[in-house]
């Protein structure tokens, strides 16, 4: 993190911005070539980017063939790259540029590196392709023997071979390796060892021909090498201008990281474009640092690197930021992926449970139903387990706990909704014995004040929990818990003999925002009456609440948002967290520029049009030092002693036994103060 520039700029932040780039190519005419990339590098540079990635041999071209061979034209490759350089001078991206050089007998097919007035290093093209409609070898050398090299490049002596990496010393884990087209369709490509040796952002100057289907192979070496390196896959690929004797040419360009495309052009382009993104190298290497096999690798490999260093100087204006966010890092804007989500997390939870069942003797299935979204998707889990393992519905045993301050409308909901699902539901009515409770621990309630705090919560939360306990001894049945991941992560539940603990969880690895899009997604599917879609719909639209304290004189029922923030951030903050452990101020930023504007960006499927929330930085803020308090300084406990329950989300779970262990008397400190310095103004106007 680089703490001395604003909190608005996406340097500060751990982002790197990079950019692929197809520029029309003049065939044997580097000065024309020259103009074109440093009109692209220029506009590169009024945008804030970092690295720029041009095509393969774009000073020269590449389909040139035998006029590659000829001194004139590779005089004047020398004279536009000693241009481009001088040029660079007061230029801000690092600039990768594809030509042909003459070094020792040969001549190589070169990735030249440029910056800020100097040529950082030469990357000869290691593997030279010589089949179908290729005939590199004819012209070049391959560059895999040059390891530890120098060439003598734009009147300067400078590294020259496979092995170099190119690292900024003011933007920490920004180090970029190139390699040149065939490169990276080779069994182990050479950016593959230099990910190993520390490389985050992979570059790719490729020529390579377009033929019907090449677009996709392309793409998938990309995205499988950005994932498998756990690195970000820069390609450009040459365009407009090539010669098209025997070949065409499409201009690709993409930018992936991870695995995942950030950014990416349409192709066969009229004039130049590019491919621009914001790279977060705190996310690739979180990555590595979490995948202990990525290092572990290194150590049988053993690459060998040079790395050469450059200082970036990157500007502290704010640039915005450049990569696709999701509001709901959970739940996919993309239709077609989300209903594959929520296919696979309602039958990891089905099949999960039907295991459980299976394996204890198959005892009835015993649920305390209250309306809300959590127990609402539970019954629908059981209600397919049970149609799984070929038993009647009426083995679930559901049970409506009306307490003090229970609504008409949720307790109705609960019941038709059981009702409609075919489950056995019966009316236990917890006052009497809340009341005996409270009276005999002479609480003021029971003598008729309006004293509603945590114990007379508790009381109500912990008697329906100890109802379904003995009910379930008492009818050979096994209690399934409701509490979803959000609800873990936050520590809102009550401990002990409470909603914290059932003999088996079908919800807590699905966070909150996640749940009632798989609720419709169940509806989606069409196998339910229109009465029983009715129910869950209402269920859906209703506000999350407790329901432990009675409504307010304004009639309005308590509200967990209300009381502990908005889900959608607490779910937002829980996967940065979870996933990557970004630094609270990361977290502040993102989660402002994916909440600031509600009509920009994407909406997951089905998500309310009239109910699309924005928040501010100071909002952010806010909620966001609730959920690190909540998450870090209290809510641990708890969730050491969680019952089992399936991971679904591939973010994480909470359970001690997976994906997380943590200290039951950790505190927040460290995460507080992170958050504080980084945007103190938020809580000045608190």
């Amino acid at each position: 993190m680089i703490t001395d520039l604003p909190f608005e700029s996406v340097y500060r932040h751990g982002f790197a911005r990079v950019a692929a780039c197809t520029i029309p190519v003049a065939v044997a005419d580097p000065a024309t070539n020259a103009d074109a990339v440093l009109s692209a590098a220029r506009e590169c540079d009024a945008d804030g980017v970092a690295v720029a990635v041009f095509p393969e041999l774009c000073l020269s071209g590449y389909a040139i063939d035998d006029l590659v061979m000829q001194d004139p034209l590779l005089d004047a490759v020398e004279t536009a790259l000693e241009r481009l350089v001088a040029a660079s001078a007061d230029l801000l991206p690092v600039l990768l540029v594809g030509a042909p050089l003459r070094h020792g007998n040969r001549l190589f097919n070169c990735a030249v590196v440029v910056h800020r007035g100097r040529v950082l290093g030469v990357a000869p093209k290691s593997y030279l392709p010589t089949y179908r409609e290729f005939y590199e070898h004819r012209w070049y050398a391959r560059g895999d023997d040059q390891a530890g090299g120098e060439i003598r490049v734009a009147g300067e002596t400078v590294p020259f071979g496979p092995d170099l990496l190119f690292a900024a010393t003011d933007v920490p884990g920004l180090t970029v390796h190139a390699e040149v087209c065939e490169d990276v369709w080779v069994p182990i490509p050479p950016s593959s060892s230099a990910a190993l040796a520390g490389a985050t952002v992979l570059a790719n100057l490729s020529g390579s021909p377009i033929t019907i289907g090449r677009a996709d192979d392309r793409s998938i070496l990309s995205q499988s090498q950005s994932m498998r390196c756990l690195a970000a896959y820069v390609y450009a690929a040459a365009g407009q201008g090539e010669s098209t004797n025997d070949v065409s040419w499409d201009g690709q360009t993409m930018i992936y990281e991870g695995g995942r495309l950030l950014a990416t052009t349409e192709r066969f382009p009229d004039g130049p474009r590019r491919s621009v993104a914001d790279v977060d190298l705190d996310r690739l290497r979180q990555d590595r640092l979490r995948q202990g096999t990525f290092d572990d690798n290194r150590r049988t490999v053993d690459p060998h690197f040079r790395t050469v260093t450059f200082e970036l100087a990157p500007p502290a204006a704010d640039l915005g930021l450049r990569r696709a966010l999701d509001r709901f890092p959970f739940v996919p804007d993309d239709p077609a992926r989300l209903a594959q989500d929520c296919y696979e997390a309602f039958n990891i939870q089905v099949s999960g449970l039907v295991q459980r069942l299976q394996a204890i003797g198959s005892p009835k299935p015993v649920l305390g139903v209250s309306g809300g979204l959590d127990s609402t998707h539970a019954l629908l889990v059981i209600a397919r387990a049970m149609d799984r393992m070929g038993r009647p519905r009426s083995d679930i045993l559901a049970y409506t706990l009306p307490g003090f301050a229970t609504s008409a409308k949720t307790k109705g909901n609960a019941i038709a909704l059981a009702e409609a699902v075919g489950a056995t539901i019966e009316e236990i009515d917890i006052r009497p014995a809340a009341s005996e409770m409270l009276s005999r621990m002479g609480h003021p309630f029971a003598a008729g004040e309006p004293v509603h705090d945590v114990t007379f919560e508790n009381v109500q939360a912990g008697l329906r929990t100890d109802y379904l306990f003995r009910l379930a001894n008492m009818k050979g049945g096994i209690v399934i818990g409701t509490g979803d991941l959000s609800e873990i992560a936050l520590g809102w539940s009550t401990y002990g003999v409470g909603d914290q603990m059932s003999h088996y969880s079908v919800n807590p690895g699905v966070p909150k925002t996640l749940i009632q899009h798989v609720i419709r997604w169940v509806i989606s599917a069409g196998e339910l009456s229109d009465a029983t879609v009715d129910v869950l719909q209402d269920v859906l639209d209703t506000e999350i609440s407790p329901e432990l304290v009675p409504a307010g004189q304004d009639g309005r029922m308590q509200s967990t948002e209300d009381r502990i923030g908005p889900y959608n951030l607490h779910d937002f903050s829980l996967y940065h967290v979870m996933r990557y452990g970004f630094r609270p101020s990361k977290i502040a930023f993102l989660a402002a520029h994916a909440w600031g504007d509600p009509d920009a960006g994407s909406w997951p499927a089905g998500y309310p049009e009239g109910e699309r929330p924005s928040y501010d930085l100071d909002t952010v803020a806010k909620w966001l030092e609730v959920f690190l308090q909540r998450f870090f300084g209290f809510a641990q406990f708890k969730r050491s002693a969680i019952p089992n329950g399936p991971k679904v989300s591939p973010a994480g779970s909470l359970s001690p036994r997976g994906d997380w262990r943590a200290p039951s008397d950790g505190n927040a400190r460290a995460w507080i103060a992170e958050l504080h310095a980084a945007v103190p103004g938020a809580f000045d106007r608190a």
